[in-house]
């Protein structure tokens, strides 16, 4: 089969920002006005061996390649006056500079101790690289945007793949999903309103912060830590509490906060631009049996609309689920995690939904369920199988989408690989004559050299 570059898939991975270039720089390849260093290919590699990865005997070629690829993207797209905006280099930035500081506990001391440069300095040092990624992936969504795929080139697509070669898909299934919360009755609200405002009394008076934290913080992660939330950035807490955690002067105590998660103290320690060092108190209203009770029959009582055809599922999701689970706008579809479509593989379900649904055909409903979210509280959830497919060799009637998918994959891989080899033909290429021994990087060279 032809080869293909893959360009869509390959994006600058960034491990660079971790570490220094510790090597004696040099230029191996020139593609336009834009230059591939040494330290380029070996921080990819490097980058690629830290992943756990066997690179292989030609992995360096191969990289060189997709760094090449990448160059000639950067090149055209300066000339095809792509643009990025500097919002977009510094939000990418930004996101990547707090991903590091979230693994340091926010801790920018201890960044420049580790990286020899603040944060704003490591900024300004990948910033270039983040604009020239951005225009990468800019002049690829223009190549590709008017890509689409016909029936008839599925068809075309599937019946391409020898017999024997068409992959073997296991067991799968596409769920939906209506989960319903429970709502804490009054009387509760009330009584741990209360704690927090005899708590709130106590700070006043002049008590120990940290002491009544360890002590009565319904917050086990930061009671243990005297209510410490350590450093974060602006967007990391809920609206509610972040609006009064960034009004607070350095160690005032704020009043009574009431969000989604019960009532708070905060007090705010430290503030550095757009980061915050504060601590807080929080009180749980608690969930009583009744509380829990009436959210199940509720959840009940919707799935008897649902299976005597007086209310559709999908309609069902939109009018009682949970607005912030993740398949709320996507008709109550589940997402799996790891592939991000909608199809599981049977053994991938967590227990509790697999032994749920084995019986089950598409259309069956299951009975009122108890689980838990990621922060461990209750909730009640009805699941609907929409397709289950039992192991089978891949076929147009029973995986069409997904044959879809891979022919438009193809499709669009094959009209970038298509583009890179007609602008190879238009374009200055220098590789240094170590790396034209590469047989893929031939194809880029003719008899050049550096």
């Amino acid at each position: 089969m032809k080869k293909l570059l893959i360009v869509v898939l390959f994006i600058y991975s960034f491990s660079a920002i971790a570490q220094e270039r510790k090597l004696i720089d040099k230029v191996i390849a020139q593609v336009g006005s834009e230059l591939v260093l040494l330290s380029d290919l070996e921080t990819e590699y490097n980058y690629m061996k830290s992943m756990n990865q066997d690179p292989g005997e030609n992995a360096k070629c191969m990289i060189l390649e997709q760094i090449m690829a990448q160059k000639l993207m950067i090149t055209q797209a300066k000339i095809d006056s792509v643009e990025v905006s500097d919002e977009q280099v510094d939000g990418q930035l930004d996101l990547r500079m707090e991903s590091i500081l979230r693994q340091m506990g926010g801790d920018e001391e201890l960044f420049k101790q580790y990286y020899g440069k603040s944060v704003a300095e490591m900024k300004q040092v990948y910033k270039d690289d983040i604009r020239n990624k951005l225009l990468a992936e800019g002049m690829q969504q223009q190549l590709m945007s008017n890509i689409t795929i016909t029936p008839s080139e599925v068809v075309e697509f599937f019946n391409s793949i020898p017999r024997d070669s068409l992959p073997y898909f296991n067991s799968e299934v596409e769920i939906s999903q209506i989960i319903i919360n429970p709502v804490i009755n009054d009387a509760e609200k009330k009584k741990a309103y209360d704690k927090a405002k005899e708590i709130k009394k106590r700070l006043d008076e002049g008590e120990d912060f940290k002491t009544l934290a360890k002590k009565y913080s319904d917050d086990p992660g930061s009671a243990a830590k005297d209510g410490d939330l350590g450093w974060v950035k602006r967007g990391s807490f809920v609206p509610k509490f972040e609006a009064v955690a960034y009004g607070l002067k350095k160690n005032e105590i704020s009043d009574i906060v009431e969000t989604e998660f019960g009532y708070h103290i905060i007090q705010l320690l430290e503030r550095r631009g757009n980061s915050i060092h504060a601590r807080h108190i929080l009180v749980k209203p608690v969930l009583t049996t009744a509380d829990l009770n009436k959210a199940k029959e509720k959840l009940d009582s919707i799935r008897t609309l649902i299976v005597k055809d007086s209310m559709p599922f999908e309609l069902a999701v939109k009018r009682f689920s949970d607005k912030k689970s993740m398949s709320y706008n996507n008709n109550g579809r589940m997402t799996n995690p790891k592939t991000q479509t909608t199809f599981f593989e049977m053994k991938d379900l967590p227990p509790d939904i697999y032994f749920a649904i084995e019986n089950l055909k598409p259309g069956d409903i299951t009975d009122v369920m108890e689980t838990t979210d990621e922060r461990g509280e209750t909730k009640y959830q009805i699941l609907k199988v929409i397709t289950k497919t039992e192991p089978h060799r891949a076929s147009l009637k029973e995986d069409y989408s997904r044959i879809q998918n891979f022919a438009k994959a193809s499709k669009k891989n094959e009209y970038i690989n298509n583009w890179v080899e007609d602008k190879i033909k238009s374009t200055y290429i220098k590789v240094d004559k170590e790396y034209q021994k590469c047989p893929n990087i031939k194809m880029w060279i003719g008899d050049s050299s550096l």
